[in-house]
C-alpha cells in the first residue's frame, strides 16, 4: 500500500495551525491552500449546523464555493444545489457525486474547538464532512476532468429520508448514468474504504399500532377490555416474526420504540398506542415483515377483546450495490490509495439511508470511508460525540472524484 498516512501542518488564513493524517495517494492530490479552504469549510458547516430543510446558510455557502471552482450551479429541493463540472466530451455519459449537508437535533459534546455553536443541533453523522468533501471531489476534477460531465449533488434532508426523492422529483438528475456517495464511518481507520457489491444498508419502514378497548377502573378490570395487557401480548408476538417466520439467514429487524398508554395508575385506558421499525435488506422481506405486523396485531388483538389498528410509512429502500458500480468504485479507490486500503465491510447493516431512492432510477454505489484517526475509539454515529477525522475530507474527496472518472470512462466505452 503506497499510501501510508502522513502528517501534513496547513495554517488556513482565518484558522490556527491544523494537524492533518492522510494517506499520501489522497494528500497529494491537493495543494496545501486547498488543504487548508477545505478544513475551513469543514470546521464552519459543522459550527453551524442546520436541521432538515433549514440548511440555508449551508446551501448559500456550498452554492458560493462550487460557483468559485468553475460549477455552473443549479438551486433545487428548497435548499439542495447540484453543480455541474465538464468534462473532456460533451457527448459523454454523465455521472453525479453526492454529499449530504443537514445536521441532527443533538446537542454535542465531543469538546471540539469548532463544536457546534447551535444549541442542540450538530452534525452527528459527519455530513460536514461529506458536504466538504465533495467540494473537495470537485476541486480535483476541475484539474483532472472526467471523461463526460460531473454533477456534484449537495443534498438536503438526508436524515429524515426525504432529500433525495425531492431532488430526483426536480429533474436534476434526469439522464445521469452512474451515482457514487459515501458515509463517514469510524469503524475504519482513515484510509480504509469499503467499496464491495450486494446490501450495504437496509430499508427503514415505520409502524405505529392503535389497540383500541374499553376502559374502567383500575380496580374492576373485568368491565374493561384492557389495551394494555393487549399491547404486551402483541410486543411478544411481534418478536416471533424475525425468530420464527422469517429464514434464519436472512437479515430483519423489528423493533418498538415506544408505547403510550393511560395517565392515571388507576385506571384502564381507552387505548394503546405502540410504534416501531422495519428492517430489511430485500423487497421480499420488506414485504413479510409489514404483512405479519398487520396479522399479527390484528389477531392477537382480537383474542384479547381489542381492536388494532396498524399504519406503516415506508421509508428508505435497501441499499443493493450491484456488481459493475462495485467494480468501477473498486478501481478508483486502489487508483487513490492502492489494493490494500479495500476492506471489507464485515457487517450486516440494518441502518437506512436516503441515497438508496437515488439508486432506485440510477446505477451506482454507495461506499464506507474510514474516518477514525490514529489511536481513536469507534464512536456511533449519531452520538453528541461523534466526530469524523479531518484525513478522511481528502481520502473521501480524492476517492469520488476518481469514482468519476473511472465510471465516466467506463461508460463512454460502452457507447
Amino acid at each position: 500500500m503506497r499510501s501510508d498516512p502522513r502528517a501534513t501542518r496547513v495554517t488556513p488564513s482565518s484558522s490556527i495551525p491544523v494537524r492533518v493524517e492522510a494517506p499520501s495517494g489522497a494528500r497529494d492530490q491537493f495543494g496545501d491552500e486547498e488543504v487548508a479552504q477545505l478544513l475551513a469549510l469543514r470546521r464552519e458547516l459543522h459550527r453551524h449546523p442546520e436541521l432538515s430543510w433549514k440548511e440555508y446558510a449551508t446551501s448559500d455557502r456550498l452554492a458560493a464555493v462550487a460557483e468559485s471552482l468553475g460549477g455552473v450551479v443549479v438551486r433545487v429541493a428548497n435548499t439542495g444545489v447540484v453543480a455541474r463540472f465538464r468534462g473532456e466530451d460533451p457527448t459523454a455519459p454523465v455521472v453525479a457525486l453526492r454529499g449530504d449537508i443537514d445536521a441532527l437535533p443533538i446537542q454535542e459534546a465531543t469538546g471540539l474547538d469548532y463544536a457546534s455553536a447551535v444549541p442542540g443541533v450538530m452534525h452527528a453523522c459527519g455530513h460536514d464532512v461529506h458536504a466538504t468533501w465533495a467540494i473537495g471531489a470537485a476541486m480535483s476534477l476541475t484539474r483532472r476532468p472526467a471523461r463526460g460531465d460531473v454533477l456534484v449533488v449537495l443534498q438536503p434532508a438526508e436524515e429524515i429520508g426525504a432529500g433525495a426523492p425531492a431532488i430526483l422529483a426536480s429533474g436534476a438528475l434526469d439522464g445521469v448514468a452512474a451515482i457514487f456517495g459515501a458515509h463517514v464511518d469510524r469503524r475504519f481507520a482513515v484510509g480504509q474504504v469499503v467499496a464491495e457489491a450486494g446490501p450495504l444498508a437496509a430499508s427503514a419502514d415505520a409502524f405505529t399500532i392503535t389497540l383500541h378497548g374499553r376502559g374502567a377502573h383500575g380496580a374492576r378490570p373485568h368491565e374493561a377490555a384492557d389495551p394494555i395487557v393487549a399491547a404486551a401480548a402483541v410486543i411478544t408476538a411481534l418478536q416471533t416474526i424475525v425468530a420464527r417466520r422469517l429464514d434464519p439467514a436472512v437479515p430483519a429487524v423489528c423493533t418498538v420504540g415506544s408505547i403510550h398508554a393511560g395517565v392515571a395508575s388507576n385506571v384502564i385506558p381507552e387505548q394503546a398506542v405502540l410504534t416501531g421499525t422495519l428492517r430489511a435488506m430485500d423487497a421480499h422481506t420488506r414485504q413479510r415483515l409489514v404483512d405479519e405486523v398487520k396479522r399479527l396485531a390484528a389477531a392477537v388483538a382480537d383474542a384479547y377483546g381489542v381492536r388494532a389498528d396498524v399504519t406503516v410509512e415506508h421509508g428508505t429502500p435497501p441499499i443493493v450495490n450491484p456488481a459493475p458500480q462495485a467494480a468501477w468504485a473498486r478501481t478508483a479507490a486502489a487508483n487513490v490509495l492502492g489494493d490494500a486500503a479495500i476492506v471489507p465491510f464485515g457487517i450486516t447493516n440494518m441502518g437506512g439511508e436516503d441515497f438508496a431512492f437515488y439508486m432506485e432510477r440510477i446505477p451506482g454505489c454507495f461506499l464506507r470511508i474510514g474516518a477514525r484517526e490514529a489511536g481513536g475509539e469507534s464512536v456511533a454515529a449519531h452520538s453528541p460525540r461523534f466526530h469524523a477525522a479531518d484525513g478522511a475530507i481528502l481520502v473521501g474527496a480524492a476517492v469520488l472524484a476518481e469514482c468519476a472518472r473511472v465510471a465516466s470512462a467506463a461508460l463512454a466505452e460502452q457507447r
